[in-house]
């Protein structure tokens, strides 16, 4: 089945791609694996920007251990400790399109941009 809302943790977005991680444990993984269409969606300061394309599962072992050892990943150093760090799954959306949406341009049509 299609991948289902939720809030995610970003690791980051560059001109690269925008790459996110999740456990290869979770219904998000599966779901990702059987459908990799998504529409990312981020929101600030009135602005939001949804993303759409398809994900790409990343196997990159140096970029895995880069956000182990990140700061904001402190959270993961428990998955290492209990040898469940081979769960860690990445993916990255590269290309797409982009859309925004504001109050203020809540009824004019949309303007898709592809990056």
């Amino acid at each position: 089945d299609r991948p289902h809302v939720r809030g995610m943790f970003l690791y980051r977005a560059d001109e690269n791609g925008i790459i996110f991680h999740t456990g290869g444990m979770k219904d998000l993984y599966r779901q990702l694996s059987d459908d990799p269409h998504v529409e990312l969606c981020f929101s600030g300061k009135g602005v939001q920007v949804r993303v759409s394309g398809l994900v790409e599962e990343l196997t990159d072992e140096a970029l895995k251990d880069e956000i182990f050892a990140h700061p904001t990943r402190g959270f993961l150093r428990a998955w290492k400790e209990n040898g469940i760090d081979s769960q860690l799954r990445v993916f990255v959306l590269r290309g797409g399109t982009a859309v925004t949406w504001t109050m203020a341009t809540n009824f004019l049509p949309k303007e898709y941009v592809t990056l």
